[in-house]
């Protein structure tokens, strides 16, 4: 079995966001890897551990500076890694689309990848995934264990687990508790550097990617100001009424 981990390069979670010029300042800022593709990687290398798969490829869509968390995946155990190169904002349809271009080439078993990138928080890849290739899909994945080609994932929905039974070839989108993943030891570092990192561009998957959206503006939520006391419940509804919120 193959399985292909889709990844995505992101402010580090530990960084604190600044928004200057009415855009997210990135210049000399630390990127890292998406924490729920990490924990995808893992969950992938665990399948290799276990003699269930026999590869993992790590894939990502960005501009050159993206392989830097395929070399992170790579370190974490994945056997090679695929690049997309584009300067360009994809928006996760067209991740989509460039992850089903490359399935269709590549025939993997299964795809693991993050629930959710924390930049944009959009937890639409996977799903638009499956519909374009038309494959089961199992997000918000908590467990997941493979036997005779068929892969049970227990999920996290609104109050409980929910446990689904599917066919592979499919989707499998990583909750944070799926598992903790490792840390990528030094000499495994110096390993990946040696592993294969493909290089393809958008058109060699034949999939357009001109920008389709556009973001006008971005801004800093509004500084919380300071509770007060009041007197009585007069006083407060006094108030209330003098900042307009009743």
């Amino acid at each position: 079995m193959r399985v292909l981990v889709p990844v995505k390069r992101v402010i580090d979670y530990a960084v604190k966001i600044r928004v200057v010029g009415g855009a997210v300042e990135t210049n000399n800022v630390k990127h890292s890897l998406n924490p729920f593709d990490e924990i995808a990687v893992e969950e992938a290398v665990r399948l290799k551990e276990k003699k269930i798969a026999k590869e993992v490829v790590a894939f990502s869509v960005g501009p050159s500076k993206s392989q830097e968390v395929l070399r992170t995946a790579l370190a974490m155990g994945a056997d090679k890694a695929v690049h997309v190169e584009t300067d360009e904002q994809v928006n996760p349809l067209q991740v989509a689309k460039l992850i089903r271009a490359f399935v269709d080439k590549d025939k993997p078993d299964l795809v693991i990848l993050g629930k959710q990138a924390i930049d944009d928080d959009s937890n639409q890849v996977g799903q638009m995934l499956g519909g374009l290739l038309n494959w089961p899909q199992a997000t918000f994945a908590s467990k997941v264990e493979i036997a005779d080609k068929k892969i049970t994932v227990t999920r996290e929905i609104d109050g409980g687990l929910e446990t689904i039974e599917t066919q592979l070839p499919a989707i499998v989108t990583a909750d944070l508790r799926l598992n903790e993943p490792r840390y990528a030891t030094l000499p495994n570092i110096m390993k990946a550097k040696k592993k294969p990192l493909e290089k393809l561009t958008p058109k060699d998957l034949g999939v357009d990617v001109k920008p389709t959206l556009e973001t006008v503006s971005v801004e800093e939520p509004p500084k919380r100001v300071g509770g007060g006391k009041v007197k009585d419940v007069d006083e407060l509804v006094q108030k209330l009424k003098a900042d307009g919120l009743v």
